[in-house]
């Protein structure tokens, strides 16, 4: 005699499984948002203590309120000196200190092309030209492409492409590629390209819609 599954208890189970995994898509992303702003807050906390401690000890203010004040007044001095070295004036006196002061420290000068190239104020910044470019690595006879920033341009035509990779756009492979695996993309913007390689591809579709995928040249 056989007998039966009971279906009552697997209905049961397939709701609280189905119910505990729906909770968890809706709040752990949640929580893991708050873990990193609670991190984040921690950090900047620390490095602005030793003047947030000042308000705190002479004016009696609570710690949050006295984080808040000194993130203020450093966003003052950042446009405060940006508006300075924007003038004639400025712009000489600051390449004075830095010639002959802060570039003698050891890595300031890595740290600033790094910084300046992020930011896209280098002069040669791919961040700023936004040239994105669609590239073949294995040739154009392999159907595998990947979406890079064009860093260089050679005199014999050739091309250096800077492929990001996620979810870290900062880190990732530098090729140097001869024209003929390049193909520029130029309705194709850098932030919607970041967009993709910071969600490790998700939205790739919308970006290669709007060119219909490029024209892909023949094969050799």
């Amino acid at each position: 005699m056989t007998t039966t599954p009971a279906r009552p208890t697997t209905a049961i189970s397939n709701f609280i499984q189905r119910s505990l995994m729906g909770g968890l898509l809706i709040l752990l992303p949640v929580a893991i948002v708050g873990f990193f702003f609670k991190w984040l807050y921690q950090t900047a906390s620390g490095m602005i203590a030793p003047f947030a401690n000042v308000f705190v000890d002479v004016f009696g203010l609570p710690k949050p309120v006295a984080d808040l004040l000194v993130v203020a007044i450093l966003v003052l001095i950042c446009f405060a000196v940006g508006n300075l070295v924007a003038t004639r004036v400025g712009s000489w006196l600051w390449e004075r200190v830095e010639s002959l002061l802060i570039a003698k420290v050891p890595g300031y000068r890595s740290v600033r092309e790094i910084t300046a190239q992020l930011l896209g104020k280098s002069s040669d910044s791919p961040f700023k030209r936004g040239e994105v470019a669609q590239v073949w690595l294995y040739g154009r006879s392999v159907d595998v492409t990947m979406l890079g920033l064009v860093t260089s341009r050679h005199d014999s035509g050739a091309y250096t492409v800077f492929v990001p990779t996620g979810p870290n756009p900062t880190s990732g492979f530098i090729y140097h590629l001869d024209p003929r695996l390049v193909q520029l993309r130029p309705e194709i913007r850098v932030e919607q390209l970041m967009k993709t390689v910071i969600a490790c591809g998700a939205g790739s579709a919308g970006l290669f819609a709007s060119g219909a995928r490029g024209v892909r040249p023949s094969s050799q």
